[in-house]
């Protein structure tokens, strides 16, 4: 017997149509709730599973509350880029200071009329902007590092038939790019026989070597896990890098009597440190080195060695620092050294602070000098100024304590000299005359 012999048809229709019905409704049901997609069912058991992270708490840049950074020791603001300054570099003969900025020009300032308005040469730079520049040993050109095209420029420097304006006009063209990694940094160095070369370090850890066209002569692979900073020293002999790992790499580039280019040859290294380099300074004539890390230190070195007899460089002094308590272990510094390298300069995010190298005391904290993170900290050639670039604004800050460190050492040297020589009344006309300019600097600070 089967069911439909069973069931009296009529309850029969009505069990069919109610089990119809049930299935119209669930179907209903199941359009006005559409299930979810695969990637918000993975998100939600990533959310059941994984356990929230919280984000790590980052410094924020504290702006001045006044409309500009003063201070007593503040000589001037050169005042006249319509964008943010990027770079600056002093040329070797003292005469100039080249800045940079995003407005698409590079400006040149007379270092003698620092405080005297803000009378400058403005050179434009075509379809770019540059981000860095440098000067070439003998003054009488400048490169150009390229931010759009991320190559580099070359400026010839010259006069008007007045001898007194100066002007200044593009090599024809740009050196051949490099398109693996963003250029860091640029420098120009030569020889006593009269070679030249133009280095260009990228963020990742190569280092082109080239001639004054662009060809590149040798490609260095830092093996430094990245290039934090580079740069050529001011004697033109060498160029040096810092990175991931805890030393300063430091190369010679090698000519022949005639010129003509050599070799390039690893000279020595900066070694201390227990993490990361943030950055390095030059003396005048390569014969100090400082360094800063992420380790939370500086070290300071003697560099007047022969590197081609294996010498290796003399630690002289080291110390714990932070730049208005921000510390380097969480931010980027940046470090310049004095030419007499008696002074140095620290920033980090848009704050300074100066300390001496024999004896690591801290002389001075500027805090909140730009309204941006400072992008570029040098001394100028005769170390009178600290200088400074982070807005659109370049600070001039008198070195106080580079007055103070030479009388210093010359109050040491007379003390070893006997009573009536040529040598000690050379020394107290410069003791005099160095006492004089702090006194003036000093009376001047007082004043503001």
């Amino acid at each position: 017997m089967n069911f439909s012999e069973v069931v009296d048809p009529t309850l029969s229709g009505l069990i069919i149509s109610v089990i119809f019905g049930a299935v119209i409704i669930f179907y209903w049901f199941c359009q006005k709730s559409p299930p979810k997609n695969e990637s918000e069912d993975h998100e939600e058991k990533e959310s059941k599973v994984l356990p929230t992270k919280k984000p790590k708490p980052q410094a924020k840049l504290k702006r001045s509350t006044v409309p500009t950074f003063t201070d007593p020791l503040l000589y001037t603001s050169l005042k006249g880029h319509g964008g943010a300054v990027l770079g600056l570099h002093a040329s070797i003969n003292g005469k100039y200071l080249a800045s940079c900025s995003d407005d698409r020009s590079v400006r040149l300032w007379s270092v003698k009329d620092f405080g005297h308005g803000n009378k400058c040469v403005r050179v434009n730079v075509e379809y770019d902007h540059a981000k860095l520049v440098q000067f070439s040993p003998d003054s009488r050109a400048f490169i150009a590092g390229l931010a759009i095209e991320n190559t580099v420029r070359v400026f010839k420097l010259g006069k008007k038939d007045d001898g007194v304006t100066t002007t200044c006009v593009p090599i024809e063209g740009d050196f051949p790019k490099y398109t693996q990694a963003d250029l860091m940094s640029i420098g120009v160095g030569s020889s006593a026989s009269g070679g030249s070369f133009v280095m260009t370090a990228y963020r990742d850890t190569t280092i082109h070597v080239r001639n004054l066209k662009g060809d590149i002569l040798n490609t260095i692979n830092s093996n430094l896990g990245n290039n934090n900073f580079a740069s050529v020293s001011p004697c033109g002999r060498f160029f040096a890098a810092c990175g991931w790992t805890p030393d300063v790499k430091v190369w010679a580039v090698e000519f022949t009597k005639s010129g003509d280019y050599r070799d390039v040859v690893r000279a020595f290294e900066l070694k201390g440190h227990t993490s990361s380099i943030w950055s390095f300074g030059f003396n005048n004539d390569t014969t100090r080195m400082i360094t800063v890390s992420k380790d939370g230190t500086w070290r300071f070195y003697d560099t007047d060695i022969e590197y081609d007899k294996s010498q290796e460089p003399y630690f002289l002094n080291s110390g714990q620092f932070e730049v208005c308590g921000l510390s380097p272990a969480e931010h980027e510094c940046l470090v310049a050294l004095s030419p007499d390298a008696s002074v140095a300069a620290v920033a980090c995010l848009n704050n300074i602070t100066v300390f001496s190298t024999a004896t690591g005391d801290v002389e001075c904290n500027f805090k909140e000098v730009h309204s941006e993170i400072i992008t570029s900290l040098i001394f100028d050639i005769a170390g009178r100024y600290i200088l400074s670039s982070g807005d659109k604004h370049i600070r001039v800050i008198h070195n106080i304590l580079g007055y103070k460190e030479t009388i210093r050492r010359l109050q040491l040297k007379l003390k070893k000299e006997p009573a009536s020589s040529a040598t000690r009344e050379r020394l107290e006309r410069q003791l005099h005359e160095a006492q004089k300019n702090l006194a003036k600097i000093q009376s001047s600070s007082n004043g503001k």
